[in-house]
């Protein structure tokens, strides 16, 4: 079995120190498969040579946890950068007819992660480290535009391009503990000598006299009876009532530093949600206010001390918002007749180009057409 990583020395005396990144599956010669065809993955990698095949290639846990310092990250980011084009300059050329998608994951990552350095009013901005990397976000962005000024040139008027994000970006300055906020009003309990501290998800939890709880970066959830093993809510008009009672209340908590909402919108999963797997989905979606976030613990089931604190986390841009706060970009060659196109469109959009009827059940139309069943 093989596998692939980078070494980087970053101090050989006085004291050792090297990074090693995370163990990639080698594309060459996969342990598993990572591609379809399965061939794909090795002929790749013989055309345009090794790249990364962990989820996220930009290694910004190493930044987070101070493994990498910015400069060392940068350059690391940049390794990602160079590798996509590397790849993209490789199939582009191939590309006759169908449909050509590729993905550069530097703006996304980067933005994440530098957003700090040219924004004065985020916890983390440093004026020595934002003269030295204040410009890492421009700077992608510019590598990307350039790309987009290669490729246009090379379409024909029967070749449309789609340029598009899946969200926007914000500041992320302050973190919201909800599992924290759930259980000084109540809705959540714990067991006598419950350790806080503790770092497994909603350790101490008294399931049978708690109501409600969060998890992942917006998800809230009943405790209900009949879906959660020891789950108290009944479902209907119990479940419903408490839902609104919650999320009222959600609605009304101001940061008492800055006086803002917090929350600016949360959506009943069945009311934004349709299709087969809606069910499976949180109870409600929370939207936080531009600026909030949750917490990195209340993801994971923890119950920091505050329910509010500020973000000093490298990681500081985030678009886990209200998505109304954070809308993406969509570019294209055509002109784009929606007025409000939607990321629901995309899917529509794609079809309709190749003059197939979008299924019943798919949301969303053409940004190009007031209908996503019409074809070019």
């Amino acid at each position: 079995m093989k596998g692939m990583c980078r070494f980087y020395l970053k101090q050989a005396h006085p004291r050792f120190q090297l990074y090693v990144s995370p163990v990639n599956i080698d594309p060459a010669d996969p342990a598993l498969p990572i591609s379809t065809p399965k061939a794909y993955s090795r002929d790749l990698s013989d055309e345009a040579g090794e790249f990364h095949t962990q989820g996220i290639a930009e290694d910004t846990k190493a930044l987070s946890d101070g493994v990498l310092d910015d400069k060392e990250y940068l350059d690391q980011a940049r390794t990602v950068l160079a590798e996509h084009r590397r790849i993209f300059d490789k199939e582009f050329p191939k590309f006759q007819d169908g449909v050509f998608f590729f993905y550069f994951s530097s703006l996304d990552l980067n933005s994440h992660m530098f957003w700090r350095l040219m924004d004065t009013e985020h916890p983390e901005y440093d004026t020595a480290l934002a003269a030295q990397n204040g410009s890492a976000i421009p700077h992608f962005y510019q590598q990307i535009d350039q790309v987009l000024g290669e490729v246009l040139p090379k379409l024909d008027n029967d070749t449309t391009l789609l340029v598009l994000s899946d969200h926007g970006f914000a500041p992320y300055y302050r973190s919201f503990n909800l599992n924290t906020w759930l259980l000084h009003n109540g809705y959540i309990k714990l067991k006598s000598g419950a350790d806080l501290d503790s770092n497994e998800p909603f350790a101490g939890v008294d399931w049978t006299q708690t109501r409600a709880y969060g998890i992942g970066l917006n998800g809230f959830y009943l405790n209900l009876r009949g879906r959660e093993r020891n789950g108290i809510v009944q479902p209907g008009a119990q479940a419903d009532a408490l839902l609104t009672e919650i999320k009222d209340k959600l609605l009304q908590v101001k940061d008492p530093k800055t006086g803002l909402s917090v929350i600016t919108r949360v959506d009943r999963a069945n009311e934004v949600y349709q299709g087969a797997y809606a069910a499976s989905g949180p109870d409600m979606i929370v939207g936080y206010n531009r600026g909030y976030r949750a917490g990195w613990k209340t993801i994971l089931g923890a119950f920091p001390a505050d329910e509010i604190e500020d973000n000093t986390n490298p990681w500081s841009g985030d678009h886990c918002m209200d998505y109304t706060l954070v809308p993406g970009v969509l570019l294209s060659n055509r002109k784009i007749s929606a007025e409000l196109p939607a990321l629901t469109d995309i899917a529509p959009t794609v079809l309709s180009e190749f003059g197939i009827a979008k299924p019943p059940a798919m949301m969303g139309q053409s940004v190009f057409r007031s209908t996503g069943n019409e074809g070019r």
